[in-house]
């Protein structure tokens, strides 16, 4: 099963909620290019949604940070949330979990942006 990323946007914050594998592949093209698109158009604030997704590999690490520091760079934020245990596993391995924001739901998110 491939990636599929549906954006939500409001008030100057966006969520992109990811369900299925965040893998190599033309699906994955496809999210980064949404979310290259997204930041671009000027939003700063953006919740990545991973309650749906089940499994991670570099290339879907590389996605993360890629948006994690296209976004810093810019003066804006991630924050990711709804992790299961295998995918936080790996953010820890990877010591990605010391850059992203980690909350455990969408509206932890939210309101860290907001604050």
């Amino acid at each position: 099963m491939s990636v599929t990323a549906s954006i939500e946007q409001k008030d100057g914050y966006a969520v992109v909620v990811f369900s299925g594998r965040i893998t190599l592949g033309s699906s994955l093209s496809l999210a980064q290019a949404q979310i290259h698109s997204l930041i671009a158009s000027g939003v700063l604030k953006v919740v990545f949604d991973l309650s749906g997704v089940e499994f991670v590999d570099s290339a879907g690490l590389g996605m993360l940070i890629y948006a994690y520091g296209s976004l810093r760079g810019k003066g804006g934020a991630l924050r990711v949330c709804g992790v299961n245990p295998h995918v936080l596993s790996l953010l820890e391995l990877t010591n990605m979990h010391t850059l992203l924001s980690i909350d455990g739901t969408r509206e932890e998110s939210l309101a860290a942006l907001k604050a």
